[in-house]
Protein backbone atom coordinates (compact mmCIF):
# COMPACT_ATOMS: atom_id res chain seq x y z
CA UNK A 1 0.00 0.00 0.00
CA UNK A 2 2.89 2.34 0.75
CA UNK A 3 4.82 1.71 -2.40
CA UNK A 4 1.10 2.48 -4.57
CA UNK A 5 1.10 5.66 -2.32
CA UNK A 6 4.44 6.72 -2.76
CA UNK A 7 4.03 6.00 -6.81
CA UNK A 8 0.46 7.60 -7.05
CA UNK A 9 2.11 10.72 -5.06
CA UNK A 10 5.47 10.99 -7.50
CA UNK A 11 2.83 10.63 -10.62
CA UNK A 12 0.87 13.53 -8.92
CA UNK A 13 3.96 15.69 -8.79
CA UNK A 14 5.11 15.12 -12.32
CA UNK A 15 1.75 16.01 -13.70
CA UNK A 16 2.08 18.93 -11.89
CA UNK A 17 5.15 20.24 -12.76
CA UNK A 18 4.32 19.16 -16.26
CA UNK A 19 1.61 21.89 -16.33
CA UNK A 20 3.65 24.35 -14.66
CA UNK A 21 5.66 24.16 -17.17
CA UNK A 22 3.39 24.13 -19.75
CA UNK A 23 2.06 27.45 -18.69
CA UNK A 24 5.26 29.21 -18.31
CA UNK A 25 5.44 28.35 -21.72
CA UNK A 26 2.84 29.85 -22.88
CA UNK A 27 3.36 33.50 -20.47
CA UNK A 28 7.39 33.44 -21.35
CA UNK A 29 7.53 36.67 -23.23
CA UNK A 30 8.68 36.34 -27.03
CA UNK A 31 12.28 37.67 -27.85
CA UNK A 32 12.02 40.18 -29.93
CA UNK A 33 14.31 41.24 -32.88
CA UNK A 34 16.74 43.98 -32.91
CA UNK A 35 15.10 46.42 -35.21
CA UNK A 36 16.92 46.89 -38.21
CA UNK A 37 18.87 50.12 -39.27
CA UNK A 38 17.59 52.78 -41.84
CA UNK A 39 20.39 52.77 -44.19
CA UNK A 40 21.02 56.18 -45.65
CA UNK A 41 20.66 56.03 -49.40
CA UNK A 42 24.51 55.67 -51.12
CA UNK A 43 24.49 57.87 -54.26
CA UNK A 44 26.36 55.88 -57.05
CA UNK A 45 29.06 58.27 -57.90
CA UNK A 46 30.57 58.33 -54.28
CA UNK A 47 32.67 55.71 -52.80
CA UNK A 48 30.84 53.53 -50.21
CA UNK A 49 31.58 50.53 -48.31
CA UNK A 50 28.73 48.02 -48.27
CA UNK A 51 26.81 48.45 -44.94
CA UNK A 52 24.66 45.53 -42.41
CA UNK A 53 20.89 47.19 -42.23
CA UNK A 54 21.24 44.57 -38.67
CA UNK A 55 24.07 47.21 -37.19
CA UNK A 56 25.04 50.05 -40.12
CA UNK A 57 28.43 49.01 -39.67
CA UNK A 58 30.21 47.47 -43.08
CA UNK A 59 29.05 44.04 -43.64
CA UNK A 60 31.02 41.34 -42.42
CA UNK A 61 31.28 39.39 -45.68
CA UNK A 62 31.78 42.49 -47.95
CA UNK A 63 34.69 43.29 -45.23
CA UNK A 64 36.37 39.82 -45.47
CA UNK A 65 35.99 39.38 -49.66
CA UNK A 66 37.82 42.86 -49.56
CA UNK A 67 40.53 42.08 -47.28
CA UNK A 68 41.54 38.76 -49.03
CA UNK A 69 41.57 41.18 -52.47
CA UNK A 70 44.49 43.30 -51.00
CA UNK A 71 46.30 40.60 -49.90
CA UNK A 72 46.11 39.33 -53.42
CA UNK A 73 46.93 42.51 -54.93
CA UNK A 74 49.78 42.95 -52.68
CA UNK A 75 51.16 39.82 -54.15
CA UNK A 76 51.62 41.91 -57.74
CA UNK A 77 51.05 38.88 -59.91
CA UNK A 78 47.76 38.88 -61.49
CA UNK A 79 48.38 40.55 -65.33
CA UNK A 80 44.18 40.35 -65.45
CA UNK A 81 41.93 41.38 -62.78
CA UNK A 82 37.65 41.04 -62.90
CA UNK A 83 36.08 43.67 -61.12
CA UNK A 84 32.37 43.56 -60.51
CA UNK A 85 29.51 42.09 -58.00
CA UNK A 86 27.93 38.85 -58.46
CA UNK A 87 28.09 38.13 -62.17
CA UNK A 88 31.50 38.57 -61.77
CA UNK A 89 31.78 36.83 -58.47
CA UNK A 90 29.63 33.91 -59.88
CA UNK A 91 32.69 32.67 -61.99
CA UNK A 92 33.99 30.82 -58.92
CA UNK A 93 31.47 28.65 -59.21
CA UNK A 94 33.04 28.00 -62.70
CA UNK A 95 36.66 27.26 -62.17
CA UNK A 96 37.14 25.00 -64.73
CA UNK A 97 36.04 27.37 -67.25
CA UNK A 98 37.60 30.37 -65.43
CA UNK A 99 41.23 28.63 -65.24
CA UNK A 100 40.94 27.47 -69.03
CA UNK A 101 40.33 30.65 -70.20
CA UNK A 102 42.52 32.94 -68.09
CA UNK A 103 45.01 30.96 -66.20
CA UNK A 104 47.54 32.12 -68.76
CA UNK A 105 47.09 36.02 -67.34
CA UNK A 106 46.64 34.90 -63.22
CA UNK A 107 43.84 36.20 -63.47
CA UNK A 108 42.26 37.23 -60.50
CA UNK A 109 38.61 37.95 -59.86
CA UNK A 110 37.63 40.71 -57.55
CA UNK A 111 33.90 39.98 -57.53
CA UNK A 112 31.16 40.80 -54.89
CA UNK A 113 27.84 39.54 -54.90
CA UNK A 114 25.28 42.57 -54.06
CA UNK A 115 27.98 45.02 -54.86
CA UNK A 116 26.82 48.67 -56.72
CA UNK A 117 29.10 51.26 -58.15
CA UNK A 118 29.89 52.87 -54.87
CA UNK A 119 30.91 49.57 -53.07
CA UNK A 120 33.23 48.35 -55.95
CA UNK A 121 34.85 52.46 -55.91
CA UNK A 122 35.34 52.21 -51.86
CA UNK A 123 37.02 48.54 -52.74
CA UNK A 124 39.52 50.85 -55.40
CA UNK A 125 40.07 52.97 -53.04
CA UNK A 126 41.04 51.30 -50.10
CA UNK A 127 43.59 49.19 -51.16
CA UNK A 128 42.47 46.40 -53.97
CA UNK A 129 44.70 47.68 -56.54
CA UNK A 130 48.22 48.71 -54.38
CA UNK A 131 51.04 46.91 -54.97
CA UNK A 132 49.12 45.68 -58.51
CA UNK A 133 49.53 46.52 -62.19
CA UNK A 134 47.58 44.36 -63.88
CA UNK A 135 47.81 44.30 -67.80
CA UNK A 136 43.58 44.71 -68.28
CA UNK A 137 40.74 44.89 -66.11
CA UNK A 138 37.27 43.17 -67.06
CA UNK A 139 35.07 45.69 -65.09
CA UNK A 140 31.25 45.51 -65.61
CA UNK A 141 29.39 46.72 -62.45
CA UNK A 142 25.47 49.02 -62.13
CA UNK A 143 23.20 46.23 -62.64
CA UNK A 144 22.27 46.43 -58.50
CA UNK A 145 21.86 50.12 -58.68
CA UNK A 146 19.12 50.10 -61.05
CA UNK A 147 16.74 49.09 -58.74
CA UNK A 148 17.40 52.85 -56.16
CA UNK A 149 15.83 55.20 -57.54
CA UNK A 150 17.78 57.63 -56.40
CA UNK A 151 20.86 56.32 -58.33
CA UNK A 152 19.87 57.72 -61.83
CA UNK A 153 21.71 56.27 -65.07
CA UNK A 154 23.81 59.73 -64.98
CA UNK A 155 25.19 58.98 -61.35
CA UNK A 156 25.94 55.10 -62.53
CA UNK A 157 27.29 56.07 -64.95
CA UNK A 158 29.44 59.01 -62.83
CA UNK A 159 30.19 56.03 -60.68
CA UNK A 160 31.45 53.67 -63.37
CA UNK A 161 33.97 56.29 -64.45
CA UNK A 162 35.21 56.91 -61.30
CA UNK A 163 35.88 53.63 -60.78
CA UNK A 164 38.45 53.71 -63.82
CA UNK A 165 39.79 56.88 -62.81
CA UNK A 166 40.43 55.46 -59.29
CA UNK A 167 42.03 52.02 -61.34
CA UNK A 168 44.22 54.75 -63.68
CA UNK A 169 45.02 56.71 -60.45
CA UNK A 170 47.04 53.69 -59.37
CA UNK A 171 47.92 51.46 -62.87
CA UNK A 172 48.04 54.50 -64.97
CA UNK A 173 48.91 51.59 -67.91
CA UNK A 174 46.37 48.98 -67.16
CA UNK A 175 43.73 48.52 -70.02
CA UNK A 176 40.25 48.25 -68.98
CA UNK A 177 37.81 45.76 -70.81
CA UNK A 178 34.18 48.06 -69.75
CA UNK A 179 31.66 45.55 -70.51
CA UNK A 180 28.05 46.95 -70.79
CA UNK A 181 26.11 46.14 -68.14
CA UNK A 182 23.98 42.56 -69.26
CA UNK A 183 20.54 42.18 -69.79
CA UNK A 184 18.05 41.14 -67.07
CA UNK A 185 14.22 40.29 -66.76
CA UNK A 186 13.10 38.08 -69.66
CA UNK A 187 11.77 40.69 -72.03
CA UNK A 188 12.15 44.78 -72.43
CA UNK A 189 9.61 46.20 -71.04
CA UNK A 190 9.75 49.47 -69.27
CA UNK A 191 6.83 48.85 -67.54
CA UNK A 192 7.17 45.09 -66.04
CA UNK A 193 11.43 45.56 -66.16
CA UNK A 194 12.44 48.59 -65.64
CA UNK A 195 15.93 47.40 -64.56
CA UNK A 196 16.91 46.40 -68.05
CA UNK A 197 15.88 49.99 -69.86
CA UNK A 198 17.84 51.60 -67.00
CA UNK A 199 21.03 49.57 -67.02
CA UNK A 200 20.42 50.05 -71.41
CA UNK A 201 20.75 53.75 -70.14
CA UNK A 202 23.57 53.61 -68.51
CA UNK A 203 25.19 51.40 -71.16
CA UNK A 204 24.58 54.28 -73.61
CA UNK A 205 26.16 56.68 -71.92
CA UNK A 206 29.13 54.93 -70.65
CA UNK A 207 29.82 54.27 -74.23
CA UNK A 208 31.18 57.12 -74.59
CA UNK A 209 33.91 56.55 -72.25
CA UNK A 210 35.63 54.29 -75.23
CA UNK A 211 38.81 56.06 -75.86
CA UNK A 212 39.95 53.02 -77.93
CA UNK A 213 43.92 53.29 -75.96
CA UNK A 214 43.17 52.87 -72.01
CA UNK A 215 39.30 52.34 -72.08
CA UNK A 216 37.34 49.60 -74.11
CA UNK A 217 33.88 49.49 -74.28
CA UNK A 218 32.06 45.86 -74.87
CA UNK A 219 28.64 45.30 -75.28
CA UNK A 220 28.22 42.04 -75.73
CA UNK A 221 24.46 41.82 -74.07
CA UNK A 222 22.73 40.87 -77.23
CA UNK A 223 24.90 37.26 -77.58
CA UNK A 224 22.82 36.01 -74.32
CA UNK A 225 19.42 37.03 -75.68
CA UNK A 226 16.63 35.54 -78.66
CA UNK A 227 16.21 37.21 -81.51
CA UNK A 228 12.82 38.97 -80.01
CA UNK A 229 15.06 39.92 -77.19
CA UNK A 230 14.04 37.20 -74.73
CA UNK A 231 16.59 36.06 -71.59
CA UNK A 232 15.59 32.56 -70.90
CA UNK A 233 16.67 30.41 -68.00
CA UNK A 234 18.65 28.05 -69.44
CA UNK A 235 21.28 31.62 -69.70
CA UNK A 236 20.55 33.19 -66.87
CA UNK A 237 18.35 30.96 -64.65
CA UNK A 238 16.92 34.06 -62.66
CA UNK A 239 17.15 36.36 -65.61
CA UNK A 240 20.17 37.51 -64.27
CA UNK A 241 23.17 35.41 -62.89
CA UNK A 242 24.90 33.09 -65.47
CA UNK A 243 24.34 29.59 -66.10
CA UNK A 244 27.38 27.31 -67.20
CA UNK A 245 25.66 28.06 -70.82
CA UNK A 246 26.05 31.99 -70.11
CA UNK A 247 29.66 31.91 -68.93
CA UNK A 248 30.92 29.81 -71.82
CA UNK A 249 29.04 32.65 -73.95
CA UNK A 250 30.98 35.47 -72.03
CA UNK A 251 34.36 33.97 -73.03
CA UNK A 252 33.77 33.44 -76.25
CA UNK A 253 32.64 36.92 -76.34
CA UNK A 254 35.81 38.48 -75.07
CA UNK A 255 38.67 35.90 -76.06
CA UNK A 256 39.83 37.67 -78.23
CA UNK A 257 39.27 41.70 -77.22
CA UNK A 258 40.89 41.04 -74.24
CA UNK A 259 43.81 38.89 -75.31
CA UNK A 260 44.54 41.79 -77.71
CA UNK A 261 44.40 44.28 -74.49
CA UNK A 262 47.05 42.03 -72.63
CA UNK A 263 49.45 41.79 -75.45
Amino acid sequence: MKRTLSLLLGLSLFAATSVVAQEAKKVAPKKVAAPAVKLPVQPADVAAPKLDPKDGQIQAGFAKSHDAFVEIAKKGEAQVVFLGDSITAGWNGHKALFDKEYAQYKAANFGIGGDRTQHVLWRVENGEFDGIKPKAVVLMIGTNNAGVAENSPEQIAAGIKNIIDAIHKRSPETKVLLLAIFPRGEKEDPKTNPGRAKNQAVNAIIAKLDDGKKVHFFDIGAKFLKPDGTLTVDIMKDRLHLTDAGYQIEADAIREKLASLVK
